[in-house]
């Protein structure tokens, strides 16, 4: 094969390749466009001023003390979770390297020893 055959081929490989990407990406955007439009409300459904309906069943019937009080109990949980996140949640001790795989371990190891060439 002559240069010019072989960059002729690798032109065909590369049009190719990159024709086959742009042609499924406009494929997954069609089908996207696609599943937008069929997932919209439609205009009968929607509601006085053209508001999509709720979608969370009963929420009109919580009573809004129990709905407050609920939201009050969140909040607080929240704040007290967010407090204690720290501590709770840590998987390892500040200073540790108890969390590190033996690949770091041995990365470490390796930057603090010096090398000496024939010497083991």
């Amino acid at each position: 094969m002559t240069l010019a055959d072989r960059l002729l081929t690798g032109f065909n490989l590369t049009v190719l390749g990159m024709g086959l990407v742009f042609l499924l990406l406009v494929l997954l955007w069609g089908l996207l466009v696609l599943m937008l439009r069929l997932d919209r409300v439609p205009p009968e459904q929607a509601g006085p001023e053209g508001a999509a309906p709720s979608r969370r069943r009963g929420a009109e019937k919580i009573a809004p003390e129990l709905l407050t009080a609920i939201t009050v109990a969140v909040l607080t949980h929240r704040s007290v979770q967010r407090k204690q996140a720290a501590p709770a949640m840590r998987s390892y001790w500040p200073g540790s390297i108890l969390f590190a795989s033996r690949w770091v371990s041995a990365g470490r190891h390796q930057q603090t020893q010096s090398w000496h060439p024939g010497k083991r």
